[in-house]
């Protein structure tokens, strides 16, 4: 299963992750890139040019690591993306689908004139 953006992914217990204290550890999908492009640090041995970031939660701190060292764990469902000029919300499903969703409209403050 490819991961994508949100998803939940633990860390793999190898010698290298546990000598740095990330092996087990459960994250959350931030991002990917090509680490020949943006010449990010990446945690592990690429088999191709592609990483996964990967930010936790508890450590406020997040990592790049070779695809191989994470498993899914879910889609982490009920998670929300907002984009408020649109007033627009997508929310994600068990399924891993976005569903999108309209926000309200920001109320005003009742303004009082004494």
């Amino acid at each position: 299963m490819k991961l994508s953006f949100a998803d939940n992914v633990r860390v793999r217990s190898t010698l290298l992750t546990e000598e740095r204290g990330l092996a087990g550890l459960v994250g959350q999908v931030y991002g990917e890139t090509k680490p020949s492009v943006t010449s990010i640090e990446v945690i592990g041995e690429l088999q191709t040019d592609y990483a996964i970031n990967v930010h936790f939660k508890d450590l406020d701190t997040g990592y790049w690591f070779a695809s191989e060292l994470l498993e899914f764990v879910d889609h982490a469902p009920g998670t929300e993306v907002t984009l408020r000029p649109e007033r627009k919300k997508w929310v994600r499903a068990a399924s891993g689908e976005w569903i999108s969703q309209t926000t309200e409209s920001p109320k005003k403050p009742w303004l009082k004139f004494w």
